[in-house]
């Protein structure tokens, strides 16, 4: 496994902070103006990119109002996938400005296409990666055409098993992608966070011999930063302007504020990992004087046996360890020792610790 891919010179891997993304998806809400505005406040939030997603109504489905082509349920309840996608898709016109946005903004910009003239249009745009949604993971001759540009690949596992997933990370690698990450997803929206099985996130690194990360539709970030510290080195948010604004993926998306505590948790989260480690870091050093040790709590004179009334463990820590209590016990002073004293070995006959 790689230690890490690189997109547009930031480095994504177990050895840098998280790379967030925040997904734009259909939250511009058919306003251009707002798409914009979202992107300024990923900027303003500390996010390393934002993405989007490139379809048509006429690329993603077709104009049919038959069952199989109706949703039923969930957010989307009553539209036919036509109707759904007319509304939430990002005009191919948009493109331009918004990756002249982004450059403007100093934001990696990329997306995920959704069939070949997608991949043609982010071509011409000069996309540094692309994202392979997890409705499109089986499409593998679309993840065989975005492998061959040679662009670092991003894939979501939403709905798929094992076997999908080894399929499709083999059909980008046999085509020229050499540098991926696989992210953990489930696709609901919202999707609980009972049901995101975050462990699955190591097992993907180890068992496909990839980067992994969290593609997350919870509602709030504890799932997010859990991911962290199980191994995602990346983590994709729907982010929009606000969460009841109407718009087709409003209501499971982070607003601004919610995205910047994100980035901040996420890289916290990150630091706190850090190594194993049993040595005594900077932060304990100034305070090992307030231990326990062992101190003289009663006047004692030379040749006085040691007791529990005049020798005892408290704090701070200038005396013996407490370890050597028992040992101390019925041993002979050999000098005057005044109550508060830290008792120390050469004040005891016979002892060397």
């Amino acid at each position: 496994m790689t230690k890490h891919i690189t997109i547009s010179g930031r480095k994504i891997g177990p050895e840098h902070p998280p790379y967030i993304i925040a997904e734009l998806s259909a939250n511009h809400n058919g306003d251009i103006n707002r798409a914009f505005q979202i992107m300024e406040e990923a900027k303003k939030a500390g996010a390393d990119a934002i993405k989007l997603q490139t379809y048509t109504h006429d690329t993603i489905t077709m104009n049919c109002d038959s069952e199989e082509f109706q949703i039923h349920g969930g957010l989307w309840d009553g539209q036919t996938l036509y109707e759904l996608y007319k509304g939430a898709h990002m005009p191919w016109e948009w493109h331009k400005p918004l990756f002249k946005k982004a450059k403007e903004l100093d934001i990696t910009i990329f997306s995920s296409p959704f069939d070949f003239t997608a991949v043609d249009l982010l071509e011409e745009l000069d996309a540094p990666a692309y994202k392979i949604a997890s409705f499109e993971l089986i499409d593998l001759p679309l993840i065989k055409r975005v492998a061959q540009t040679g662009k670092p690949m991003i894939m979501s596992t939403g709905m798929a098993n094992q076997e999908e997933i080894q399929e499709a990370i083999d059909t980008a690698r046999n085509n020229g992608c050499k540098e991926l990450v696989v992210l953990h997803c489930v696709s609901g929206y919202p999707a609980p966070a009972d049901q995101y099985n975050l462990k699955t996130i190591a097992d993907i690194s180890e068992r496909f011999d990839v980067l992994s990360g969290l593609s997350d539709h919870t509602i709030d970030n504890a799932t997010a930063i859990a991911s962290v510290v199980l191994g995602a080195c990346l983590i994709e948010k729907h982010v929009t302007l606000n969460r009841n604004g109407g718009g087709a993926d409003d209501s499971f998306s982070l607003e601004p504020h919610e995205l910047a505590q994100l980035c901040k948790d996420t890289k916290t989260a990150w630091q706190a990992m850090g190594k194993v480690n049993y040595e005594r870091t900077e932060a304990e050093k100034g305070n090992v004087k307030f231990r326990r040790s062992l101190y003289v709590v009663k006047d004692i004179k030379s040749g006085e046996e040691f007791t529990s009334e005049s020798v005892k463990s408290i704090r701070p820590g200038f005396g013996l360890a407490p370890k050597y209590y028992d040992d101390i016990l019925g041993k002979i002073a050999c000098v005057d020792i005044k109550k508060g004293t830290a008792l120390k070995s050469e004040y005891v006959v016979g002892v060397n610790f």
